[in-house]
């Protein structure tokens, strides 16, 4: 047999819910539900941001031909050499170069760090190198210094590139500054072994007497004048020196050790400057 266990009527019956008693269970339970999937995405936080890209910089020294900027360009935006040169030529490009330079940017691929990115091209940053020089070339300053020596500023920054080619320091570059304008003054060839350097697409200190008879209108020692473009890209110490140079009547100058570079208006005094410079570069090195 089996027994029932006996209670109140009105306890065995089951709750039953109003309908409104079942939308408030429903609107819990969602809310529950929200709750639940919410918490875990409050503690992940929020969604990750790309990396920023690390700054890389391209730095120009003062003095720099055009051959090695561009070679310089080609190689930290990691393209074919040649690009940024053919870039450089390129009337697409639309560099900003005085009417003066014939379309040639030697002198005004002006020497400083410039920003590189993922976004930058050999156009653009040969485009911020002569708008530099622009800024950098175009004041009033520069603009009289020029015409205090007779000049344009287009061939004050040839004067300057010379300037930047020869010397070493602030005050050197002052005096071979005096020395180019004595020499212009005279009519005298500036024989510079930088303009023949540059005809000759080398860096040395030994000239032979085969170099000086080179058919090139960079040989300075035949051809009396400024070469017909800057040798070089100037900075603004060689640029400062170009506008406002030293006074002396010095014609003649030779480093004849680092740190030695003298400077004189008699030839006889010049002579024993460059054979004591000769003694030196034939001497054999000491221990």
């Amino acid at each position: 047999m089996r027994y029932r266990s006996w209670q109140p009527e009105h306890r065995r019956r089951r709750a039953r819910l109003t309908r409104r008693g079942r939308f408030v269970l429903l609107v819990g339970a969602v809310l529950a539900a929200a709750a639940a999937v919410a918490v875990p995405l409050l503690l992940l936080g929020p969604p990750d941001k790309p990396a920023p890209e690390k700054q890389r910089t391209l730095l120009i020294p003062e003095g720099w031909r055009g051959g090695e900027v561009y070679a310089a360009v080609d190689r930290s935006l990691g393209l074919p050499a040649g690009t940024a040169r053919r870039a450089a030529q390129s009337p697409t490009t639309n560099l900003a170069l005085p009417a003066a330079a014939d379309g040639n940017p030697e002198g005004y691929l002006f020497p400083a760090t410039y920003p590189v990115g993922k976004a930058t091209t050999a156009e653009g940053l040969l485009r911020y190198m002569v708008d530099t020089a622009g800024r950098r070339f175009g004041t009033a300053r520069i603009a009289d210094g020029a015409r205090t020596h007779g000049l344009s500023v287009h061939q004050t920054v040839i004067v300057a590139s010379i300037v930047q080619a020869e010397a070493d320091t602030a005050e050197d570059m002052g005096k071979v500054a005096r020395v180019v304008y004595n020499r212009l003054a005279r009519g005298m060839p500036l024989q510079m072994d930088s303009t023949l350097n540059y005809a000759l697409g080398r860096d040395t200190v030994d000239t032979s007497h085969a170099d000086t008879r080179i058919d090139s209108p960079y040989n300075t020692y035949e051809r009396r004048g400024l070469p017909p473009s800057p040798i070089g890209n100037p900075g603004d110490q060689a640029m400062a020196a170009a506008v406002d140079p030293a006074r002396g009547d010095w014609l003649y100058f030779v480093s004849v050790r680092p740190g030695d570079t003298r400077f004189t208006a008699d030839y006889t005094e010049h002579q024993a400057n460059v054979a004591e410079f000769n003694a030196r570069r034939q001497a054999p090195a000491s221990s």
